[in-house]
């Protein structure tokens, strides 16, 4: 009588557990990004994930056919987020010296509350076209969002601007990814404060060009 009660008690909880398919879809996607983030993509097999979600396995190719659609969709979601971060912290103000510092934490804030950062940044996965696609969108989306604004105040011509951009955003994620990833010492604000100044001190020698200029 125990065993049967017990046989039971999972497909009640999935009953009562039962997600919309976008929500569930976001919950794999999440539970995807910590093992993933954890033991690299070739170590991770679909059964991890699976178990990590709390669902089953048919359940979860429901969602994505193959490991690879699924961690090409975990990136391509991770993508849009760090975007999102740097760009909200660069649109909260006008000051070109705290766009820099912004932009410069918002890397950092990203690799500290989000291990999906190595999916993008360290992916195990780079020869497969479809996954260094995905990762070269992203830098050259953040280098698109930030060259914008240098050519907006700077009237640079929008090739050169995106180059100061690509060069921003490979100083912030080397940065970060160096902090995170060694054992300084260093506080966070401290080295943001650090790396925003070394970046400051460069991008300042191009000065910003008011409308009446």
């Amino acid at each position: 009588m125990e065993s049967t009660t017990h046989r039971a008690e999972p497909g009640r909880a999935a009953r009562s557990t039962r997600l919309p398919r976008e929500q569930r879809r976001r919950q794999l996607l999440d539970s995807a990004g910590a093992v993933f983030a954890a033991n690299g993509y070739h170590a991770t097999v679909m059964d991890d994930i699976a178990e990590a979600a709390g669902v089953s396995k048919p359940v979860l190719y429901q969602h994505f056919p193959s490991k690879l659609d699924l961690y090409l969709a975990l990136l391509d979601a991770s993508a849009d987020q760090v975007v999102e971060l740097v760009s909200g912290a660069m649109a909260a103000t006008d000051d070109n010296a705290d766009r820099v510092s912004s932009a410069i934490g918002a890397f950092y804030a990203y690799v500290t509350e989000h291990q999906t950062f190595r999916l993008i940044f360290e992916t195990d996965l780079n020869p497969d076209p479809r996954v260094r696609d995905l990762v070269w969108r992203i830098h050259t989306d953040l280098a698109e969002a930030i060259g914008q604004v240098i050519a907006l105040d700077t009237r640079l011509p929008a090739d050169e601007a995106r180059l100061l951009g690509v060069s921003l955003v490979g100083l912030a994620q080397v940065s970060a990814r160096y902090w995170t990833n060694e054992s300084s010492g260093i506080g966070q604000a401290r080295a943001v404060e650090l790396v925003s100044q070394l970046a400051w001190r460069g991008i300042r020698a191009f000065p910003r060009v008011t409308a009446n200029a």
